[in-house]
């Protein structure tokens, strides 16, 4: 084996170890936890289990629109810059 594989295998060994002690961690905390509780805890995770779901079905968008996207959409009038007649009396 060279160098570049024992490092991969031990790095994979280190993430195995880590991953069960996570889930060790869960179900130790899990099984501290009262049975109505328990149950408020499957819930979630069927809650996150759809939510994960849906954005994997989901197109990711673009957060940020681009520039122009809108154009065309909107119309400003001639006089957009003029005083309204309803503010008259206050000028």
């Amino acid at each position: 084996m060279d160098k570049t594989n024992i490092i991969g295998v031990i790095l994979l060994s280190l993430i195995l170890r880590k991953n069960i002690m996570d889930n060790r961690l869960l179900y130790s905390k899990l099984q501290a936890l009262p049975e109505h509780m328990r149950a408020e805890v499957a819930d979630f995770i069927d809650f996150l289990t759809a939510k994960a779901k849906i954005s994997q079905e989901m197109p990711q968008q673009s957060k940020a629109p681009k520039f122009g996207s809108a154009k065309g959409m909107f119309k400003m009038h001639d006089d957009f810059d003029e005083p309204l007649e309803d503010f008259k009396e206050y000028m």
